[in-house]
């Protein structure tokens, strides 16, 4: 099985650490650049952007981590990690910077502020048929894409707004599926990790 890391500079680091083991993966946490050279996959978990932008920068990692993105680390961001891989902000604090990596533009707390958060069930496409129960997806200060590249794929849509993608080994949703137990998107990672997806 793979060695995922889960980016522990803040955020749900525990809740993705334990939806990783619950489908067979090898997870850690990580925060040192040899720590995530060290593994298969790098998970960044769900948090606030400005916060986990300022760590990365502290950490050094925000130019090495964006540089085994653009080797092919396979990575998972969901809510703040989506902002994270997003190659486009709008609405970000002046300087703020991402890792990048998925050719989209992501919005900050599009879905409203704290007191805003909700959850509802929706309908993902993680393989060429759509996947037959709604994921019920947790919606925590969340982003949504604003636009996506012609070489992303639109995995799931809340309203005419694009809430989960993927690129080639990069994945995003702008939900939080380590806070239930519904584990397929955890378990589409994994495998896209090993290479089977």
């Amino acid at each position: 099985m793979p060695a995922i890391g889960v980016l522990a500079l803040q955020g749900d680091v525990r809740e993705h650490l334990h939806a990783l083991e619950d489908v067979g993966a090898i997870a850690k946490p990580v925060r040192r650049l040899a720590e995530i050279e060290a593994v298969d996959g790098l998970v960044i978990p769900g948090g606030e952007s400005t916060t986990l932008w300022r760590l990365a920068a502290a950490f050094e990692l925000l130019d090495p981590v964006a540089k085994l993105i653009a080797d092919g680390l396979p990575v998972f961001g969901s809510c703040a990690g989506l902002i994270m891989l997003a190659d486009r902000l709008e609405d970000g604090v002046e300087g703020q910077r991402t890792f990048g990596g998925i050719d989209m533009t992501a919005r900050r707390n599009a879905f409203g502020r704290q007191a805003d958060s909700f959850e509802r069930d929706v309908t993902l496409q993680l393989s060429d048929e759509a996947d037959g129960e709604p994921f019920h997806a947790v919606f925590i200060r969340a982003p949504w894409v604003e636009r996506a590249g012609g070489e992303v794929s639109v995995l799931g849509v809340d309203n005419g707004r694009i809430i989960a993608v993927r690129t080639g080994v990069l994945l995003a949703t702008a939900f939080h599926p380590e806070l239930t137990p519904d584990r397929r998107i955890h378990e589409f990672f994994v495998s896209m990790v090993k290479g089977t997806s």
